[in-house]
């Protein structure tokens, strides 16, 4: 079993989404999927309810329930953490899993919350001693923009991977609508934003992934 954890203290930079749909990936693949939301709004539980039946199924969770039943043949487990979790209630869900994924928006604020926060997983989630696979995504960006190239000099000057760039797009939005991810669309229609995924994929995945 492969865990996956997407959390970042800071609301509104795109965790549920980052999380569905990289749980639809894995689905659309075949890979049997769990979603826990450990979020009190539980944004993800909610899309999963508007997932069609006809589709991949992906067995959600709430982790604020206590233990969680995950089915032993669960291949790809992912984690949406709390917004506003305090860093002590991170490094607990940090135990739970391989693997830490932080998007963080294109503005001043997000930048600045995103350094503190990186800074305190070094320090009290031992990333330098750690094993865990870290690293962070830009999400919802415009790539012409001068915050933009903020962000990216920024994501890339920290000690964990700048893995990708997810841009702005009404995709996300009409894919959630759904119950669904991008994977799940009109591949003509997604084609940039699959582009944008594949490097997530491959530093996930060891560059072992199916291509489309």
């Amino acid at each position: 079993m492969r865990s996956i954890l997407v959390v970042n203290p800071k609301g509104g930079c795109g965790k549920t989404t980052l999380a569905t749909n990289l749980a639809s990936y894995y689905a659309v693949w075949g890979v049997k999927t769990a979603l826990v939301d450990f979020d009190p709004q539980e944004s993800t539980l909610e899309w999963l309810k508007a997932r069609p039946e006809a589709y991949e199924e992906i067995e959600g969770y709430s982790g604020l329930s206590g233990t969680i039943p995950l089915p032993e043949d669960t291949a790809r487990v992912i984690y949406d953490a709390p917004a506003r979790s305090v860093i002590d209630k991170v490094v607990e869900l940090m135990r739970l899993t391989e693997v830490v994924l932080i998007p963080v928006l294109p503005s001043p604020i997000d930048i600045r919350a995103a350094a503190h926060f990186v800074g305190d997983l070094m320090v009290r989630g031992r990333l330098r001693q750690s094993k865990k696979l870290v690293g962070v995504v830009a999400n919802r960006v415009r790539e012409n923009t001068l915050i933009y190239h903020e962000l990216e000099r920024f994501l890339s000057s920290l000690e964990v991977p700048f893995v990708t760039t997810l841009r702005d797009t009404q995709n996300y939005v009409r894919a959630a609508e759904r119950g669904v991810g991008i994977f799940e669309l009109a591949p003509s229609a997604v084609e940039q934003d699959l582009e944008q995924w594949r490097p997530l994929i491959n530093w996930l995945e060891g560059k072992r992934v199916h291509t489309r």
